[in-house]
């Protein structure tokens, strides 16, 4: 029998993980007394991919959740990001070029079992007053902007109609609101597609028994390599191996479909992954003796999307309800903190008697022009290059570097005010959108020019570029000086073939596009 509740929520949230917990724990901060439900589908919250953070979501769950001491104790704190790269001629793993970090990082990051991340997350907002409903599937929703709106959720007790003032669609790759209302768009500039799974007896990257048979390579290093995030790379994809706490580590595929044919071969997924990664010499070394969980292994195809609208009066989107667009470098979390704030501030004021038709406007133009410029900026097109060692140094300090300059510091300077600023959404940053996205443009043709010449992978043998990693002072920028050499060296010696050719005449197989900001925001009512 349908029922509904007799006194309105003040704010129904559609999922318990990160981006909803987070939310509602915003929420309860900044609105003593509201009333809030969390809806979940799941009785207990599972693995998932976006198991890295990065500074800027490390800030966000440490100093703004206040979840610093937990993260320490209960999960792993992350060493950086470390790639290696091969060619024909890279028999071991001490052959492979090596990018990465030469001592431990300065600023904070982790790697998450999310299942249990996610579930901390969970309990504190409920302990900050949220209500739980789970497990509890969305039956439909009724939108009315400005008014109130209508959930009809089935659980063990059967269809129940929830009425509330706000809804906030946290529910992650389901997108439901998105994917009901017609407003989800799969990314077709970007058609990735990932394999992953958990493991067990993968080796210990700074074990005796590696730093025995390279020893070279091993002493390379000062820092830890373990608790980096190592990526495995070739052409047209990487891998992520992110290890968990207890000893598990997760291991995944990431590849565009047009570089890449992913084996058809009859048997599992899982079975699939581990043939693939054992083609590289890394792989080889560090999977000889390792066996997936059958039970968690994972595939998923055209990985990015975005939603055209991602706010309205009376509802709003967060994290992967809104859009998701790559997972290398770990976006995912910083992209849920920015959402969660804003999401909260939204609401916030609305509760506080603001007018909204002109913050609905302004969140929708901000987060539509967001994810345009940082997918243009840094993923368009970047598998393209992905694979080669010299060509990702450059992009690596750069984005790195930009990264920290522009984005990560800002929190550390301003606390939770900077996380209502997305990326690429405010002014002072178009310049250097338009910089990172012309250099990721560059190597990309570089790149082009080298597949039809068959010179990819040259330069992937027996080097390493060992940087000594960021902090947030001024000094740093000598880094991004020296990158900037290098890539305009780079042009003098290779590049200025590309310059005059006609880019579409160099991979027509590989166009793609995604509609302009305008395009988008007058498809969500923004003008």
């Amino acid at each position: 029998m349908e029922m509904a509740n007799e006194r309105p929520y003040d704010v129904v949230i559609i999922g318990g993980a990160l981006s909803g917990a987070a939310t509602a724990t915003l929420l309860l901060r900044q609105n003593p007394g509201i009333r809030l439900l969390i809806v979940e589908k799941s009785a207990q919250l599972s693995r998932r991919v976006g198991e890295a953070t990065v500074e800027v979501s490390a800030y966000f769950m440490g100093r703004i959740l206040g979840l610093t001491q937990y993260l320490n104790e209960c999960q792993l704190v992350k060493q950086g990001l470390r790639f290696y790269f091969t060619n024909d001629q890279v028999k071991n793993l001490e052959e492979a070029s090596e990018l990465g970090g030469r001592y431990q990082v300065r600023l904070p990051s982790y790697q998450l079992d999310r299942a249990t991340f996610d579930e901390e997350v969970l309990r504190r907002a409920c302990a900050a007053g949220a209500e739980l409903l789970r497990p509890a599937s969305v039956m439909d929703v009724q939108l009315s902007g400005g008014g109130e709106q209508t959930i009809t959720l089935k659980n063990g007790e059967g269809p129940i109609t929830i009425r509330t003032r706000w809804i906030v669609d946290a529910s992650g790759v389901g997108a439901i609101l998105a994917r009901k209302n017609g407003w989800w768009r799969s990314n077709t500039a970007h058609p990735t597609a990932a394999a992953w799974s958990r493991w067990k007896g993968v080796k210990d990257w700074d074990s005796c028994e590696l730093a025995e048979k390279f020893p070279k390579w091993a002493a390379a290093v000062y820092g830890i390599r373990g608790t980096a995030t190592n990526h495995v790379i070739g052409d047209g994809w990487w891998s992520w191996w992110i290890p968990l706490k207890g000893g598990d580590m997760s291991v995944g595929v990431v590849f565009d479909q047009r570089l890449v044919e992913w084996p058809q071969d009859g048997r599992g997924v899982g079975d699939r992954l581990k043939t693939f990664l054992m083609e590289h010499p890394v792989g080889r070394e560090m999977l000889a003796d390792a066996v997936f969980d059958e039970n968690d292994v994972h595939w998923r195809r055209n990985l990015a999307y975005y939603s055209t609208t991602f706010a309205g009066d009376g509802f709003v989107l967060v994290g992967d309800a809104a859009a998701f667009m790559d997972p290398f470098y770990s976006p995912g979390m910083d992209w849920i903190s920015f959402t969660a704030t804003r999401a909260a501030e939204l609401i916030s004021a609305q509760r506080r008697g603001e007018p909204m038709p002109e913050r609905i406007e302004s969140h929708n133009r901000d987060f539509v022009r967001s994810h345009r410029c940082w997918f243009e900026a840094v993923y368009q097109d970047k598998y393209e290059y992905m694979g080669e060692f010299d060509l990702m140094s450059l992009a690596f300090t750069l984005d790195l570097g930009f990264y920290y300059l522009g984005i990560a510091s800002q929190p550390f300077k301003m606390g939770l005010k900077a996380l209502l600023v997305p990326p690429f959404s405010d002014s002072d940053s178009r310049p250097f959108f338009h910089l990172i996205r012309c250099y990721n443009r560059r190597f990309v043709r570089i790149a082009r020019r080298r597949r039809r010449l068959n010179l990819l992978g040259k330069k992937n043998g027996g080097h390493r570029y060992l940087i000594p990693g960021f902090t947030l002072k001024p000094t740093d920028v000598g880094l991004l000086v020296k990158a900037m050499l290098g890539w305009g060296w780079l042009e003098l010696k290779e590049g200025w073939h590309t310059w005059f050719a006609p880019r579409a005449s160099e991979s027509p197989d590989v166009a793609g596009s995604i509609p302009s900001a305008s395009e988008i925001g007058q498809k969500a009512g923004v003008r």
